[in-house]
């Protein structure tokens, strides 16, 4: 089976002897690591939440501590 490399669009026989596959040579396959290091590649997926905690998510946890007991001293 051949495929085209992703960089260049040369043919490349999909074999074990095709060490870069699926690229057709080591500098395809160093230019396209360049790209993903370089975050002009990405793999689409929804956008992250903001990690930033609200003031209600604090409180809900303050309330969820102050109800557990206090074992972590009388050891």
């Amino acid at each position: 089976m051949e495929v085209k490399c992703p960089i260049c669009t040369k043919p490349v026989v999909w074999s074990p002897q095709s060490e870069y596959r699926p690229f057709c040579s080591k500098k395809c396959q160093l230019i396209d690591l360049g790209e993903w290091a370089g975050e002009d590649r990405k793999i689409a997926g929804k956008p992250a939440q903001d990690a930033t905690p609200q003031a209600m998510d604090i409180e809900e946890i303050e309330a969820m501590l102050a109800q557990q007991p206090n074992d972590f001293f009388k050891h």
